[in-house]
């Protein structure tokens, strides 16, 4: 438990750490926050706030910047929701046209953010591993090329157009969709590219161009399990300065780049669930990058809005933006169901 002194500097450390990168020193402090401490005082309290872990002193500066666990508790204890009309403003001209896909609407959002952060941001679509599959529509559109449409048991469809080398009569496409729906349905989405190659001897049997078809077909599936993860502004994190390491960047664009870590941080044990406005707001801290999320929903599906940024971001504007954008999402869904 700390004293309301020790609150007081606590949390002008951080934010001033936030705005400029810099560790901080008892002589900024008294200077720009006019504390009504001595530097002498401030040193102290900033020596005990290191010894609970909450500050770390580094090597370069004999100033200090907050740890995870400080970050944690400025967050937890210290950090006050305030809105921005102007932010909210820009991030609700996204929704301005009601004709947009949902689709580009949760894009554009993503986009947005990424863009008005400068950080990276990531939305992650229903999860179609806990999907089952339950029907397919092939549609020709011309000699070479199809429309695949996959329907989920939870209602998530998708549309995904392929091409294809060899002609594709019309009874190549009927036999193959009857064949598909009749071995696949009831499949969960994860286990169909395994079941797809099961099925291939009874294709061939029965489909004159089936390995065309099939591979087409295959590559399109792929395309749907895996398309359900949008990432905007990733380059922005080249310019914040605790990715300058390029050994450490190298290691956030793997982080990129790994599906499975995305959609397991809602297990992770150390997460931390933010009050904001809607209440679905998540924190998680992984080495020195901080994940903000939001949940959303869609009818029957789930979705999540993520801001991805160094543990050195500004949580209190990122926490509000994402409620702002999270519920502009969910009203807009809402009133294409009308």
């Amino acid at each position: 438990m700390l004293t309301e002194r020790r609150k007081q500097i606590f949390k002008a450390i951080v934010e001033e750490f936030i705005k400029t990168a810099e560790p901080v020193g008892s002589k900024t402090l008294v200077e720009k926050y006019d504390m009504p401490y001595s530097s002498a005082t401030i040193r102290n309290e900033m020596n005990y706030l290191e010894t609970v872990g909450l500050l770390e002193k580094t090597h370069t500066s004999s100033g200090r910047i907050p740890s995870t666990k400080g970050y944690r508790y400025y967050v937890e204890n210290l950090m006050s929701q305030e809105t921005n009309s102007q932010e909210k403003y820009e991030i609700q001209s996204v929704f301005a046209h009601n004709n947009v896909p949902m689709d580009d609407v949760i894009q554009r959002s993503c986009d947005i953010l990424s863009n008005m952060t400068n950080l990276t941001s990531v939305v992650l679509g229903p999860d179609a591993n806990k999907q089952r599959l339950a029907h397919i529509k092939l549609f020709p559109l011309d000699s070479n090329s199809c429309v695949a449409v996959f329907i989920t048991d939870q209602g998530h469809t998708e549309n995904k157009t392929f091409r294809y080398e060899d002609d594709i009569t019309m009874e190549d496409i009927s036999n193959c969709t009857e064949i598909l729906n009749d071995r696949l349905v009831g499949t969960p989405i994860n286990e169909v590219v395994e079941k797809l190659n099961e099925i291939k001897p009874i294709l061939a049997h029965s489909v004159r161009r089936h390995e065309a078809l099939f591979n087409a077909f295959m590559q399109a599936f792929i395309k749907f399990a895996s398309d359900n993860m949008y990432f905007s502004g990733a380059s922005n994190m080249l310019y914040q300065p605790e990715f300058a390491d390029i050994e450490k960047m190298k290691g956030l664009l793997r982080m990129l780049e790994d599906s499975k870590l995305w959609r397991s941080l809602g297990n992770n044990e150390n997460r931390l669930r933010l009050t904001g406005s809607k209440g679905s707001n998540e924190l998680v801290w992984l080495d020195d990058v901080a994940v903000v999320s939001s949940t959303f929903r869609m009818g029957e599906e789930e979705g999540q809005l993520m801001v991805v940024g160094p543990s050195r971001m500004d949580y209190n504007r990122i926490v509000t933006m994402l409620d702002f954008t999270t519920a502009f999402i969910e009203e807009q869904f809402n009133k294409k169901l009308k």
